[in-house]
């Protein structure tokens, strides 16, 4: 996705349909913040990942779970975005600093910042070292809780999901689709066809 500040373009539909129970920052990306001051993933986001990379699924579907914490923390109340864009950042910024090996845009998609950035987050998920400055957590964590939440509501991220298939044209969301029944499975593409069927019949009422 594109955000005000040339924020990475991806998808809400290439989400995944599992569900869960669950600023202008530095990084444009904050993960979920522990006690002790530091940002990490929830361990049930990180299994979702880790699952679906063993089950063979592309690097954005992982990149896809920890979207889906970001978007349940922003309606929970825990903290804001100023547009669904940031909200999906953080989640990519949370993805690749937990080891999913999702490249960082390409030239002329996104802002050079955004890119430089991709690259770090990319970094940090090779290291082995995770040390985070309590101040800064504690300043960005601030910083989203004054952000709106809106954001992350399901007519926020119709509108984006809808803009972001415009961007992507014909071709691609034919390659997706297909590549979705390559990795669906029947189970997923049973649940992903009934979703479906439910959405024309609330359209259609």
């Amino acid at each position: 996705m594109a955000g005000p500040a040339g924020a990475e373009t991806v998808s809400l539909q290439q989400l995944p349909d599992s569900p869960t129970d669950r600023t202008r920052l530095r990084s444009n990306c904050v993960p979920a913040h522990r006690p002790n001051g530091g940002y990490m993933p929830e361990k049930e986001t990180r299994e979702r990942a880790e699952r679906d990379k063993q089950e063979g699924k592309s690097p954005s579907t992982q990149a896809g779970e920890f979207i889906r914490e970001e978007m349940h923390h922003i309606r929970e109340g825990k903290h804001g975005a100023s547009s669904p864009q940031q909200a999906i950042a953080i989640g990519l910024s949370k993805a690749r600093r937990a080891g999913v090996k999702l490249a960082p845009p390409k030239r002329g998609r996104s802002s050079g910042r955004v890119r430089k950035q991709a690259q770090r987050d990319l970094a940090k998920g090779r290291s082995r070292s995770h040390r985070t400055s309590r101040t800064r957590s504690r300043a960005t964590s601030n910083a989203l809780k004054r952000k709106p939440r809106g954001t992350a509501s399901r007519s926020a991220l119709s509108l984006q999901a809808r803009s972001a298939a415009r961007r992507r044209g014909r071709a691609s969301r034919h390659g997706a689709a297909m590549k979705a029944v390559r990795t669906k499975g029947k189970s997923g593409l049973r649940r992903a066809g009934q979703k479906a069927a439910r959405t024309r019949a609330r359209r259609a009422a």
